[in-house]
C-alpha cells in the first residue's frame, strides 16, 4: 500500500495523497452541492466573479510569482480576450464558442508576447512601468477605434448570448458552472506546467538570471514563454469575465485598478503559489461583500450609505496592512502554517476512529 494512500476506517485509498483528495471533495461540493442550494446573488455576485479574478491572478502568479517578472497590464490582457472573442463571435458566427474562447486566449498571448519584450532587457520597476504602457495602450486602442466595439456609439459591446454546442448557458447557475469548468481545466493545466521542466526553468529564471544561463536554460525565450502563457490564461479570464459575469464589455471595465486588483490578489494569496490565487480572490471578492453586509446590518441606520462604503474600504484596507505585516508569504503560508498546527491534534482522532 502506497506511503500517501488515505485510509478510511479500514480500507483506503491508494495513491492519492491528502492534498488531492482535498482537491477532489471541494470539487465534488462545487459541482455537485452548490449548484442545488445557491442563490442567483451567490452565483452573479460571489462566486462567478470570484473564479474569473481567481484565474486571472493565476496568470499574473505564473508571471511574477513563478517567474519573477513584474506586470501592471493584466487588466489589458483580460481587455484583448474579451474583446477578441466578441468580435470572433459576431464575425465568425459558425464558430464554437470553446473554440471562440481559445482562439482568444491566443491573440492575447500574441499580445502579451509583443509587450513582453522589454523583458528580455528590463527588470524589476521598469519593466512594470513598461507594463503600464500596455496598459493605457490597450485601452486607448479600444477607446478610439471603433471597429473593435462593433462601431458602437458608447463603446460598450453585448456580446452573444453565452451558448455551448447549440445548447444557451443563460442562466446564473448555467454561468457559474460553465465558469467552474474552465477555471479548473486552465488551473489543471498551469499545475502541470509548474511542476515540468519548464516550470523548473521558470524558478531557476525568477531565482538567479545568470546562474539559470549557465546551466545551460533558454532566459530569454523562458520569459517570452511566461508572458505568453500568463497573457493566454488571463485573456481566457477576460472571456469569462465578459460573456459569463457582465455579459457586456467596455474599456472602462478593463482599467488601471483592475490590473491592481489582480495584483492585489497575487501578493495576498502568496506569490509561486497556485492556491494563492484562489484565496487571494476570496479574501478581495468575497470579504469585502460580507463586510458590507455586516456593516448594514450593525450601523444601516447611524450612517448614510457612502460613509459605510468608505468605513468599509478604511477596515479592508488595515486588516490587509495587519496581514501582510504578520503573514508576509500570503494567506498560502498562513493555511501551511494552520495545517502544520493542527494536524497533532487532529490525528490522534483519526487514529482512535481506526482502531
Amino acid at each position: 500500500m502506497s506511503d500517501i494512500a488515505i485510509k478510511t476506517g479500514r480500507r483506503s485509498l491508494p495513491g492519492l495523497s491528502p492534498q488531492a483528495f482535498g482537491v477532489a471533495a471541494l470539487l465534488a461540493i462545487a459541482f455537485g452541492v452548490v449548484p442545488l442550494v445557491g442563490s442567483e446573488y451567490l452565483f452573479d455576485a460571489l462566486l462567478t466573479p470570484f473564479l474569473v479574478l481567481s484565474l486571472a491572478g493565476l496568470g499574473l502568479n505564473l508571471l511574477t510569482g513563478y517567474t519573477g517578472q513584474v506586470s501592471l497590464g493584466s487588466s489589458a490582457f483580460m481587455a484583448v480576450g474579451a474583446y477578441a472573442a466578441c468580435n470572433l463571435a459576431f464575425r465568425l458566427p459558425g464558430l464554437p464558442f470553446l473554440v471562440d474562447l481559445v482562439a482568444a486566449g491566443v491573440i492575447a498571448a500574441a499580445v502579451g508576447l509583443v509587450f513582453g519584450l522589454p523583458s528580455l532587457r528590463l527588470r524589476g520597476f521598469y519593466l512594470a512601468v513598461s507594463t503600464l504602457a500596455a496598459q493605457f495602450f490597450v485601452q486607448w486602442v479600444f477607446n478610439k477605434i471603433g471597429w473593435f466595439s462593433n462601431d458602437s456609439a458608447s463603446g460598450i459591446v453585448t456580446p452573444p448570448p453565452l451558448s455551448i454546442a447549440g445548447i444557451a448557458v443563460t442562466s446564473p447557475v448555467g454561468r457559474y458552472l460553465f465558469t467552474l469548468s474552465v477555471v479548473v481545466a486552465v488551473t489543471a493545466l498551469v499545475w502541470r506546467l509548474v511542476r515540468s521542466p519548464t516550470g523548473s526553468a521558470l524558478i531557476a529564471v525568477r531565482d538567479h538570471e545568470t546562474a539559470a544561463r549557465v546551466i545551460g536554460i533558454p532566459v530569454l525565450r523562458t520569459k517570452l514563454l511566461a508572458f505568453a502563457v500568463s497573457s493566454f490564461v488571463i485573456g481566457i479570464a477576460g472571456v469569462l469575465w465578459a460573456f459569463a459575469y457582465l455579459r457586456n464589455v467596455e474599456p472602462a471595465g478593463f482599467n488601471l485598478d483592475r490590473s491592481f486588483q489582480i495584483l492585489f490578489i497575487v501578493i495576498i494569496g502568496g506569490l509561486a503559489s497556485l492556491r494563492g490565487a484562489f484565496l487571494g480572490a476570496a479574501l478581495i471578492v468575497i470579504f469585502p461583500l460580507g463586510l458590507a453586509r455586516l456593516g448594514d446590518a450593525l450601523l444601516g441606520g447611524l450612517f448614510d450609505s457612502g460613509v459605510l462604503e468608505m468605513s468599509q474600504r478604511v477596515v479592508l484596507g488595515l486588516l490587509i496592512i495587519v496581514f501582510l505585516i504578520a503573514e508576509p508569504a500570503g494567506l498560502s503560508a498562513l493555511v501551511d502554517r494552520m495545517t502544520r498546527r493542527i494536524t497533532p491534534w487532529i490525528t490522534p482522532w483519526i487514529t482512535a476512529g481506526r482502531a
